[in-house]
């Protein structure tokens, strides 16, 4: 996660940014039905009570990060081309818990086809959908706070790259992994699979492993992360780690 200045843009610039930020909101829709497809398929029930609270929740945020999002993350989010300096692990560990994410829907829907969990009390659910929406808006808070926000570990050099220190960046260095985790972890409870829990925990080491190598990255590469790093001691977790 990393963040440069902003610079002036032409009216052809502008031009690819709406084409972006369009082909973002295309990804996100597309996201969503294969989703929805996915839990509906796996559990064989179209009525299951919490995948439609799941999707109420997500559209909810989405609403919230179409309102607060600046454009330029939200066209860096949806084009290739500036996908560019991506360290090669980086590209590995993405991939890898890209498909886990996909895992824990699987397994969530075959869990609720064949009931491989006990049945959760309503706290329990609701538990996980608190962790869930507190997930999803700690990593919209971290991207609103970093302005060059982005999906791979790269150095934004061609964007003048700077150190962000600002709002949940006060308090962790990579709180946009953080929010990640906790609503992967949610996003089982909610859907009523301990099952779930399990491919939604390698995904939190696999945020573990880039938060690490990421680090190493910026206090290698990007002015000013070292210092800001002595200031701000702890990568995810405040006083662990």
């Amino acid at each position: 996660m990393m963040a440069d200045k902003r610079t002036p843009v032409s009216t052809g610039q502008e031009v690819d940014t709406d084409r972006a930020v369009a082909t973002r909101m295309r990804q996100v829709v597309g996201q969503g039905v294969l989703i929805l497809a996915i839990l509906i398929v796996t559990s064989g029930n179209w009525r299951w009570p919490w995948l439609w609270v799941y999707l109420l929740l997500s559209v909810c945020v989405l609403a919230v990060n179409a309102r607060v999002l600046p454009r330029e993350l939200m066209a860096e989010r949806g084009t290739g081309h500036r996908q560019e300096n991506v360290a090669s692990w980086d590209r590995v560990i993405s991939l890898l818990v890209g498909l886990t994410m996909l895992a824990v829907l699987v397994v969530c829907g075959l869990d609720e086809r064949f009931g491989w969990s006990p049945p959760l009390s309503l706290a329990v659910h609701l538990l996980g959908a608190a962790g869930f929406v507190l997930g999803q808006l700690l990593f919209t808070w971290a991207m609103v706070s970093n302005a060059f926000f982005s999906t791979m570990v790269r150095l934004q050099a061609e964007r003048g790259q700077a150190v962000a220190s600002g709002g949940p960046y006060r308090y962790v260095r990579h709180p946009g992994y953080v929010g990640y985790i906790v609503a992967a972890l949610g996003n089982a409870v909610l859907l009523g699979s301990l099952w779930g829990l399990v491919p939604a925990a390698v995904i939190g080491v696999g945020m573990i492993v880039r938060t690490a190598l990421e680090d190493r990255t910026l206090q290698e590469q990007l002015e000013g992360y070292r210092e800001y790093a002595q200031r701000v001691r702890y990568r995810l977790v405040p006083r662990i780690w």
